[in-house]
């Protein structure tokens, strides 16, 4: 099958890369920098492995921001306006698509089952950017202590045999 018959792979790509400007982990996706660089090359385990630790952090930020949205209209709002995502999406994945949707469109409000007006959906996604950004830079930090950690202990047993 040629190239232009397939249908792209959903990738967590938001559109606004800051990795290219010497994030170590990108404002828009909140994917780790050598995650964006190798993600064509990782194995569908290992990109869902990534999945899974950015659809945590989407749960752990927006289920408690987002305590009276309808998840059933939300989910015939993401269908309406063919949002993709893969089938194993949490539920903090499902609120982040209709907000961003939201966000851009904000006279959607109303139809997206988040619960909130048009005029609270800027000021809810600037304190969630603010959130998930430090949520996803923490796991960053957390990610090279334990690396350099494990590193330190192999040089230590090299250094005692």
């Amino acid at each position: 099958m040629s190239s232009a018959g397939r249908i792209p792979t959903v990738t967590p790509c938001a559109g606004r890369c800051s990795t290219t400007f010497g994030d170590h982990v990108c404002r828009g996706c909140r994917r780790f920098n050598h995650e964006i660089i190798r993600w064509n090359s990782y194995t569908e385990a290992q990109q869902l492995a990534i999945w899974k630790r950015l659809d945590m952090q989407l749960d752990q930020i927006l289920i408690p921001m987002l305590a009276h949205a309808n998840l059933h209209i939300t989910m015939q709002f993401l269908v309406s306006k063919r949002i993709r995502f893969l089938e194993q999406a949490s539920t903090g994945r499902k609120l982040y698509y209709a907000l961003r949707v939201c966000e851009k469109n904000k006279h959607l409000a109303d139809e997206s089952g988040l619960g909130l007006s048009a005029e609270q959906i800027k000021p809810l996604w600037r304190e969630f950017e603010r959130r998930i950004l430090s949520l996803a830079e923490a796991s960053y930090d957390l990610a090279w202590l334990r690396a350099d950690g494990i590193q330190n202990s192999l040089l230590q047993v090299e250094l005692e045999d």
